[in-house]
């Protein structure tokens, strides 16, 4: 037999052991998809609402009904829309006072079990593309490493199991760096045309995406495509002007159909803006130096620009926030970064780290069957550059109110975390196949300590009863701990509850029966307070309800609401 059908036996044998091997893991793909599932399965049924998703439910509502949004266009409209799918067609009612929902019919519950699966669907696309990723970056064993330690990671559990925006936000930020990745392959038109709709995407989940669409659009203005001249005259010929300009264009059209392609007259003069939408939104006014004389102009999409506009002048003014005891109106520069540590699994940090270590230092092999290492290389550097840019941008903002707000990142360190898994299963071959899948479970008893109230999840070296004194907000408690107040008030039916609720839905929605506590008011017998007003985040007095801390503290309702016992001998 000559060398040559040698050498093609063998690569067929290869070939053919590959795809056999790559076969076999679909079972445990499916296995892990499916306690994923099972994760948000039990959120969704044991989580009550949680502040943002009643106007969510029904902005999204109202687009599919009037074509409009008069409520709440603070925040673009596709999750929402997404959201209100299952609940088109019902007879289902609401109204509105105050500018804050009322449910109406039927319960508050059947709303979220039918709504909030959405979401879920989502989550399994992130981690289908996450494993994908990490498998054509370092091999099988990297990909299943990913996707375990995705399927048992608090943070996406929750934000995919709530009618929310976080979720959405961050499939839409990494399915964009990934396409932008298959145009730097291949920079055809098509791939340029497909790069614009994610892009678009991208725009109508969330207004966090700004420093992402100017780090897409440099990156393809930069790129050089083989046969420009060189040279600074031929760098500046060689920049990609009309893919650049084509993007953004399929990126505004994409945007401009999810507002169903309205145009705004929007009018300068006496000092103001004045901007009329179409139908029943609701006109809107601004202060601004204006000419004498009158301009009107028509906006296409202008909804989404005034949207943003409300995000920034938001993030301008500041937020009332909390870190390790502290308090500050314009937020903290180590917020995240501490948020982070505190709220992510130790096991996906220390993975990253390593990870990044392993690569920087060229101590990994790329995915078995790469021929071209130096284009796996500046992949992962192309990857890289996107987290980093939106840390940048997370660390000056002036809105700290939860480590929701950088999860567009996580994905990236589970690819990353891939990396080390990589590098574990070259270097300790013998038992790197008992040690990854002891890494994935010992993170699932880890948060499964939390569970099924994913959203309070802090690490280990945090005492669970204490998390309000490092972290507030949708962190600890985002108004989601109304079902289990109700099953206390079951099991104590003599208790009269004062409740001190952080949430904007009226617990009264889940049959609870309460006294509302003010910041002022000392009653005893049985108090309720939420664990963001324990901290005082939100309160004029931070320190109006420590006073209870004097008090035997009963329980711990699913993380989220403290019951004290107040008597009054003290």
């Amino acid at each position: 037999m000559s060398t040559f059908a040698i050498e093609t036996e063998l690569h067929v044998s290869e070939h053919r052991l590959l795809k056999k091997n790559r076969s076999g893991r679909w079972p445990v793909v499916a296995a892990l998809l499916l306690v994923y599932v099972a994760q948000c399965a039990w959120f969704i049924r044991t989580q009550s609402f949680t502040n943002d998703e009643p106007e969510h439910l029904v902005a999204g509502l109202e687009a599919w009904k009037f074509g409009e949004f008069k409520h709440w266009h603070d925040q673009p409209p596709l999750p929402r829309m997404l959201f209100a799918l299952p609940l088109l067609g019902t007879d289902w009612k609401y109204h509105i006072a105050d500018d804050q929902v009322r449910l109406d019919k039927p319960a508050a519950e059947v709303w979220l079990n039918r709504s909030r699966w959405i979401n879920t669907l989502l989550g399994l696309i992130l981690l289908l593309l996450v494993w994908s990723t990490a498998c054509r970056l370092f091999g099988e064993t990297a990909g299943l490493f990913a996707l375990g330690l995705a399927a048992v990671s608090p943070d996406l559990v929750a934000h995919f199991s709530m009618d929310t925006m976080d979720g959405p936000a961050t499939l839409a930020i990494f399915l964009t760096t990934l396409q932008f990745l298959r145009y730097r392959r291949n920079p055809t038109w098509g791939h340029a045309a497909l790069l614009g709709c994610a892009t678009g995407i991208m725009m109508l989940a969330k207004f966090n995406c700004p420093p992402i669409i100017l780090l897409v659009l440099a990156l393809v203005l930069l790129h050089k495509l083989p046969g420009q001249g060189r040279g600074i005259s031929g760098w500046l010929r060689g920049l990609q002007w009309k893919r650049t300009g084509a993007i953004l264009l399929t990126a505004f059209l994409v945007v401009w159909a999810g507002y169903f392609f309205h145009v705004s007259r929007v009018t300068f003069a006496d000092q103001m803006v004045t901007i009329h939408f179409a139908g029943y939104t609701k006109l809107l006014q601004y202060e601004m130096p204006t000419l004498r004389t009158p301009i009107t102009i028509f906006w296409p999409a202008c909804e989404w620009f005034t949207g943003l506009g409300q995000v920034v002048a938001h993030n301008a003014e500041g937020h009332r926030s909390f870190l390790l005891g502290q308090y500050s109106a314009e937020g903290f520069h180590m917020y995240f970064p501490v948020a982070m540590l505190l709220k992510w699994p130790p096991i996906v940090l220390l993975g990253g780290i390593i990870g990044v270590v392993t690569t920087a230092s060229r101590q990994l092999e790329w995915r078995p069957d790469a021929s071209d290492e130096q284009v796996a290389d500046r992949e992962l550097l192309l990857l890289s550059v996107f987290p980093a840019v939106y840390m940048a941008f997370a660390l000056i903002s002036h809105i700290n109110i939860g480590v929701r707000h950088v999860l567009p990142m996580y994905p990236f360190l589970l690819l990353y975390a891939a990396a080390a898994g990589a590098w574990l299963a070259k270097a300790k071959r013998r038992w790197a196949l008992v040690l990854l899948p002891l890494l994935v479970l010992a993170q699932a008893v880890d948060t499964a300590r939390y569970a099924p109230n994913d959203l309070a999840y802090f690490t280990p070296f945090v005492n669970p009863d204490r998390t309000w004194t490092l972290l507030s907000d949708s962190n600890t408690d985002w108004g989601q701990g109304l079902y289990a107040l109700r099953e206390y008030q079951i099991a104590h039916p003599q208790e009269t509850i004062h409740l001190a609720y952080v949430g904007e839905v009226d617990p009264a929605w889940m049959g609870i029966k309460y006294e509302r506590l003010g910041e002022k008011d000392r009653p005893t017998g049985t108090v309720v307070i939420s664990a963001a007003h324990l901290s005082g985040q939100l309160l004029s007095d931070h320190q109006a309800y420590r006073w209870l801390q004097q008090y035997p503290l009963k329980a711990v309702l699913d993380h989220a609401m403290y019951v004290f016992e107040v008597s009054d001998t003290k």
